[in-house]
């Protein structure tokens, strides 16, 4: 058992086996996420914060509000405690290089160009894939090309709506790409925005990725990175699947630097680079002789 221990100062609250087990559970359920029990002191600490901000004494009075009916936002909270929001402009740049030497080229010669952004965090990801989406194609190309962004915390969904980062932000955007893609911003001190242009590419949602899913595709590309890492290996599997079959033939899926594609969704694809992989071509049946 953890014991009870300041996080923060005050608010200190009992957090046994079972109560960590009935919160594993709960995440699981509801948002697929795998705890480890390795993760019980770094889970308390995250927990105690939401209890100090919802005014709650003990745990089992916190485990009671998110099953009430009304409350579907804490528990948004909740995963947003624990899971982290890591994530910057061009991260992992292998993949932005396989975007535009292998992919675009094709994607030029397409009417229609789509691409999801799974787990998009606030914004980052599908922004740099747009920004290299209008560097690397023809105007024509572009009037039918949009990247579909997703994330199941929807305080995440606002930020990236909004289109506004702190200047520190742009030391990974390409030269080339702060001139064409960003402008100083116009309301707020030491921030930029990112260009009209690179704001219509990319439409934003929510999305729990476990649950069902409002589309049938395909997509050219499929990015997911660091997303499965809080899944178990059943679910990883599961959606691996289940993204490959969103792939059209030849599409790329890119996941994260500590992921690897796991389960049936190896039978379709061929790895293609660093955390990267390609959906074949779908397998003609055999003609009898």
């Amino acid at each position: 058992m953890i014991s009870a221990a300041t996080v923060g100062g005050s608010g200190d609250f009992r957090f046994t086996d079972e109560d960590f087990k009935a919160l594993a559970q709960l995440a699981h359920a509801e948002f697929g996420l795998a705890l480890a029990e390795s993760k019980k002191p770094l889970v308390y600490s995250r927990i105690a914060r939401r209890l100090r901000a919802r005014k709650i004494d003990d745990f089992s009075s916190y485990m009671a509000l998110l099953k009430t009916t009304g409350e579907a936002e804490e528990r948004l909270e909740l995963i947003s405690a624990l899971t982290t929001n890591v994530t910057s402009f061009f991260r992992e740049k292998h993949h932005f290089e396989t975007l535009r030497k292998e992919l675009i080229p094709q994607l030029a010669r397409q009417p229609r160009i789509r691409i999801w952004s799974a787990g998009c965090s606030s914004g980052q990801e599908p922004f740099s894939i747009a920004m290299t989406l209008i560097s690397s194609l023809p105007e024509p190309a572009l009037r039918n090309a949009r990247i579909l962004a997703t994330d199941i915390d929807p305080a995440m969904i606002r930020r990236a709506n909004e289109a506004r980062y702190p200047n520190e932000d742009l030391t990974t955007i390409p030269i080339d790409l702060q001139k064409s893609g960003t402008r100083p911003s116009s309301d707020e001190h030491a921030c930029f925005e990112l260009s009209d242009p690179v704001r219509r590419l990319v439409t934003f949602g929510e999305l729990n990725l476990i649950e069902a899913w409002p589309f049938q595709g395909p997509f050219d590309a499929i990015f997911c990175r660091n997303v499965a890492i809080y899944f178990d290996h059943e679910t990883q599997r599961r959606l691996w699947a289940r993204f490959t079959s969103l792939l059209r033939d030849g599409g790329f899926l890119f996941i994260g630097h500590s992921e690897r594609v796991s389960g049936p969704a190896l039978d379709d694809l061929q790895t293609a680079g660093v955390t990267t992989y390609r959906k074949t071509a779908a397998r003609k049946p055999a003609v009898a002789p």
